[in-house]
Formats: structure tokens, sequence, C-alpha cells
């Protein structure tokens, strides 16, 4: 996710879940702090996590439900249930379940990277590798496109933000 060094732009919303938003700062935040909400009322009530694909369904029908005011956003959400999931959700509630996906300004430049690169077998090294390789052409190419880059895996042993030293010690591989 590409972003101003002082914006974040992915937030966690459980130890298997996050979202990224591309869009109206006010927008993102407002929904991430619901979104969390409804996650722990969920796992309160039900006894067990929220999915990725009944995050991005609640969020969906929030978006879906406010399209006449609409919230100016457009979130990315994956994370980790018996495998990763990503969805695709756009600010009138379309949802797209995808094996990678790019969202903001600079997307077109991101994809031509993803869809020329990407293979199913990749390691989380690689990926990150990728990822990182997709937002420097877009922070090249879109001048929209933020100046900072932070990535996050979510595995089955939960959430991992990487440090900048991090990264470049993954890169430098």
């Amino acid at each position: 996710m590409v972003y101003a060094r002082n914006v974040t732009k992915i937030h966690k919303v459980d130890e298997h879940l996050a979202i990224a938003g591309a869009g109206d700062v006010g927008d993102i935040l407002s929904l991430v702090r619901l979104l969390r909400a409804e996650a722990r009322l969920y796992k309160a009530n039900v006894g067990k996590p929220m999915s990725v694909k009944a995050l991005a369904t609640l969020l969906a029908n929030i978006l879906n439900g406010t399209k006449y005011f609409p919230y100016f956003v457009w979130f990315l959400v994956g994370g980790y249930d018996e495998e990763p999931r990503m969805f695709s959700v756009d600010m009138a509630g379309g949802v797209t379940e995808d094996k990678y996906v790019a969202a903001g300004s600079g997307m077109e430049f991101a994809y031509s990277v993803l869809d020329s690169e990407y293979k199913e077998d990749l390691s989380v090294k690689e990926g990150i590798k990728l990822a990182v390789k997709a937002i420097n052409v877009a922070i090249k190419r879109d001048v929209f496109s933020g100046d900072g880059i932070l990535v996050v895996t979510i595995t089955r042993e939960g959430y991992q933000e990487y440090s900048n030293s991090t990264l470049k010690a993954i890169l430098r591989q």
C-alpha cells in the first residue's frame, strides 16, 4: 500500500484481519473504527473470530447502504482463515475476491507489475518483494501516490508489520 509518511493506510482489525483504504482519510478512519467494533462484537457473541469474507461482506453492506451519500473510499480486505483471502470493496459495495488486489490512483501501474509477475506458489518473502516492486512503480509513475511503503503479512501465525529496515534486508536477499 502506498502512503504518505504521516498517514497509515493499513489497519489491523483482528489478529487475522486487516483492511487497507484509499480515498478520503476521514471516511476510512470512521469505517475502520466501526469494523473493529463489529469484529469484537462478533467474536464476543459467536465465540470465534469474524472470517475474511464476513468482514468484506459487512463492509460492502455498509457502503451499499450509503450509496446516495457515499463514503469516498476503496478498500482492500485481507486475512487468513483456513487459507489466505483477499477482497476488493468499492465505494458502492461491490466485492471482488482475487489472489492480489490494488487500489488507489496508482493501481494501474501496480497491476502492470502484479499481472506479469504474480505466481501461485510465491513464498512470503517473494510476495513482499513483488508488492514492494509494484508499489515502487506506482510511486514513480503516479504523481498522486504517496511516498512511503508499509508492508503487512497475515499468515496462519497472524498479523505482522514490516519495518523499513526489515524490508531493506528482505529486498537485499
